[in-house]
């Protein structure tokens, strides 16, 4: 896959956010850059990380080894984000499979920008890796909702606790679109509506064979994060209703 400039491979790192940088990297480094192209992305520089003052959204999903058919639903919708709200709402991806954070890309308002990255990722097997998303949604200012499509929770519900805490003191609102496709998910639920109520967000139920309801979903949470509760009762499609009945539990 060719380099693109508008996103950065993130390796998960258990430490917490004020550890010290990583020294330069050595050979271990050089070598996961020259097998990332194998896992699905390749290393790129970093976008300068320059906050418009606009607000920003960050969409996240775990692509793990048997989340294919759900990502592929939700690669068709990216741009629902961006489009909800033309230039009014900037909007990362953040995507973890093989055990890591791989891609968090750089805040975009262009659909275009999102969809080309999005077609170049593929799902890996591995543990999920929710909790670095927060913790670098927390450490990017002017983030107001991180969406998140996953189904199961395989970290640290204390440190889950800690930054979802964190996030609603910071006003950063968490919304986990759940898959509850296969049973084993079915027992996750409670630890994402915990950390979600713990926000200010919710839970919602995701359907990966309904992309129209998906695109409504993600047209009101991006409502959302421009304009709180108050635009999503302006707008009044089922989207903003559901997304409204939900917040208000």
């Amino acid at each position: 896959m060719t380099e693109k400039p508008n996103f950065l491979l993130v390796p998960y790192a258990e430490p917490e956010p004020q550890a010290p940088p990583p020294p330069a990297p050595g050979l271990l480094d050089r070598l996961r850059a020259a097998l990332a192209p194998l896992l699905g992305s390749a290393p790129v520089p970093a976008a300068p990380a320059v906050w418009t003052g606009r607000p920003r959204l960050v969409f996240g999903f775990d692509a793990t080894a048997s989340r294919e058919p759900a990502w592929a639903a939700a690669r068709q919708v990216t741009d629902a984000l961006v489009r909800a709200l033309p230039g009014a709402l900037d909007v990362a991806l953040a995507v973890h499979g093989g055990s890591r954070l791989h891609t968090f890309t750089d805040f975009t308002a262009d659909p275009n920008r999102l969809r080309d990255v999005a077609a170049g990722i593929a799902c890996h097997a591995g543990i999920t890796r929710l909790l670095p998303i927060l913790q670098r949604s927390l450490a990017s200012p002017g983030v107001r909702v991180v969406v998140y499509i996953g189904d199961v929770f395989e970290e640290s519900p204390t440190r889950g606790r800690r930054l979802a805490d964190e996030m609603g003191q910071r006003g950063i609102r968490l919304i986990v679109l759940h898959d509850t496709a296969d049973w084993m998910a079915r027992r996750d639920a409670e630890v994402f509506l915990d950390l979600a109520r713990r926000t200010g967000g919710c839970v919602l139920p995701f359907d990966a064979s309904a992309p129209q309801r998906l695109r409504e979903i993600l047209g009101a949470a991006a409502a959302y994060a421009v304009g709180g509760a108050e635009l999503l009762r302006q707008r009044g499609d089922e989207g903003s209703r559901l997304l409204l009945q939900h917040l208000s539990k």
